[in-house]
């Protein structure tokens, strides 16, 4: 009777261990999912973030040109210079909040959440709590 207890407790331990050992093994891959789920993000985010970045260099640039070809194409006109620049300036600086306002969009689009990883966290709990005795 006592060797039918001990092997039946022994079971228990074995059944217990291997739980441990499952939910030590589902703790890791969630982490790692947690990490891949980020790091797509993060990729995703920091080439948007590159183009507005980039966007907003080559706009100035051009705009630069752009700026003393237009004060001096309407003062050629006959408007005052200071009246040229605060025209050209004005457009220039409705054209790059368009942008700006565009980029910053785009990117609030972004969740950094990783929700994969929260639902299968969820899953697991649920389940953790359904293999309790």
């Amino acid at each position: 009777m006592s060797e039918v207890r001990t092997q039946q407790e022994r079971s228990i331990g074995e059944l217990f261990g291997q739980l441990a050992e499952d939910m030590s093994l589902l703790v890791r891959q969630e982490v790692q999912l947690a990490k891949t789920e980020m790091s797509e993000k993060m990729s995703r985010a920091t080439g948007d973030l590159v183009a507005v970045g980039t966007g907003g260099f080559v706009a100035y640039l051009g705009g630069l040109a752009l700026v003393a070809a237009l004060i001096l194409g309407l003062a050629e006109l006959g408007i005052a210079s200071w009246l040229s620049a605060l025209i050209v300036g004005a457009v220039l600086a409705g054209v790059g909040f368009v942008m700006l306002r565009r980029g910053t969009r785009d990117l609030k689009q972004h969740s950094f959440t990783p929700d994969r990883t929260i639902r299968t966290l969820k899953e697991d709990v649920q389940w953790a709590k359904e293999q309790r005795p």
